[in-house]
């Protein structure tokens, strides 16, 4: 199972305090899904306003993106131009 690091805000407000979880999915999309049936709002509030590194590459829309068994997955706040 792919290992997820949630952000601190987000850990602390939906997820009881927990970090960092495990999730089964294959791609990002099915990800999305599993942490929303874990922690209901989470989901959502994944898709907007932040960028994911998966296996250490930063992606601001990883919706195509695959997730490996052994995959890393960090949420970060959203990279914008200037």
């Amino acid at each position: 199972m792919a290992r997820v690091v949630l952000p601190n805000e987000l850990a602390r407000e939906l997820a009881g305090g927990e970090k960092e979880v495990e999730v089964k999915a294959e791609n990002y999309r099915q990800l999305l899904k599993a942490l929303d049936a874990r922690f209901p709002g989470m989901g959502e509030r994944l898709r907007d306003g932040v960028a994911v590194a998966i296996d250490g590459e930063i992606f601001q829309e990883p919706f195509l993106e695959t997730i490996g068994e052994d995959s890393e997955v960090f949420f970060l706040p959203q990279i914008e131009a200037g």
